[in-house]
């Protein structure tokens, strides 16, 4: 099923079905199983049954295609794209020329298609730098992750759900993911035992209990120790977060002064707070600092405007920059290309 909406702010939306999403237009971020992401433009973002977005700003605008045929998610080829190690699920949209193809002149009446085209992109960037027999004894790993991680398995449990060659295996999802299988298994558990807390009204003893936590004071320790907060906390803060307009009105207001101001005084002054509470809470709730924010949305902006035709001196002078080549070493440091080079690359 095909759909375009408008998110509301703050809403959790509940992945059922096996999902892609195209954001195709917004500012600020979005959180996926609990961490913020604010660098998804151009992607297209895949999001498996059980996970959750939520949208931390009012103005996106979002494509969603949900695939209801299950049997496609039995291809080994495809669940690269939905079984997430370590971040989301997701390949560039500008990058992939197939995709814009497939998107704008086919309405998607053929879901496997657009999937086998994503996955064919996935591997060509190819971000965990491995071979396609790598991949598939990694993602092999992570079905066993998906599986077993309420159990506290020791590393010969692990070694003998694994088979023969564990140790290769151990080894090669260390070097090409940079975490081990227990800290892989210890990082799902946690975002599951999160979603209990926060999505259900389980007492937090009950929540231990399933966990295998015999001991619900360590377990509370445990948790405090990976989250910041006890169990009552983290629970109270994420019922309080859906009322909670604070990131909006900062994106909004970042949207609308970047090119002019980009200091943090003017945004803690707008916002009636001060420097350190603001820093404080964009740190809290997004990982992030208000620099990289603010840098963040002027790298968006240049990119549409290089995007619609305005040359590299226009776009410097219209964002703030006094010479066109100090926008340039800017756009360098913070993409890793230079402007020439990103519109070679878009229209190539």
């Amino acid at each position: 099923m095909v759909d375009k909406f408008i998110p509301e702010l703050n809403k959790v939306y509940f992945i059922n079905q096996y999902t892609m999403l195209h954001i195709l237009k917004g500012n600020g971020a979005i959180q996926v199983d609990f961490k913020n992401y604010d660098d998804w433009d151009d992607r297209l973002i895949f999001l498996e049954k059980g996970q959750y977005i939520k949208f931390l700003s009012d103005d996106f605008l979002v494509r969603k295609i949900e695939f209801e045929n299950e049997d496609l998610f039995k291809n080994e080829s495809v669940r690269v794209l939905f079984k997430h190690m370590i971040s989301l699920g997701y390949i560039n949209f500008s990058e992939c020329s197939d995709c814009q193809r497939y998107i704008r002149d086919t309405i998607i009446d053929q879901p496997k298609n657009i999937l086998d085209i994503s996955s064919d992109q996935w591997y060509w960037q190819n971000p965990f730098n491995a071979s396609a027999d790598e991949y598939q004894i990694i993602f092999d790993t992570k079905d066993i992750i998906d599986q077993q991680y309420k159990n506290h398995l020791s590393n010969e449990d692990i070694a003998s759900l694994i088979g023969a060659g564990s140790k290769h295996v151990h080894s090669l999802v260390r070097d090409k993911v940079g975490l081990s299988i227990k800290g892989l298994l210890a990082n799902k558990r946690l975002t599951q035992i999160q979603k209990d807390i926060a999505f259900t009204d389980k007492p937090i003893q009950e929540i231990a209990y399933d966990f295998g936590y015999k001991d619900p004071a360590y377990f509370n320790r445990l948790f405090k120790q990976n989250t910041g907060k006890t169990p009552f906390e983290f629970r109270k803060d994420m019922a309080f977060e859906v009322e909670d307009t604070f990131l909006n009105e900062l994106f909004l207001l970042i949207r609308e002064f970047h090119a002019s101001q980009r200091n943090v005084d003017f945004y803690a002054e707008k916002m009636y707070i001060s420097n350190k509470t603001l820093s404080k809470k964009v740190r809290d709730k997004l990982q992030i600092s208000i620099g990289q924010l603010i840098r963040q949305q002027i790298i968006k902006t240049s990119k549409k405007l290089l995007g619609e035709g305005q040359s590299i001196h226009e776009t410097a002078y219209q964002l703030g920059f006094e010479e066109a080549n100090h926008f340039s070493s800017f756009f360098k440091n913070h993409t890793q290309q230079t402007p020439s080079d990103f519109l070679v690359k878009k229209y190539n």
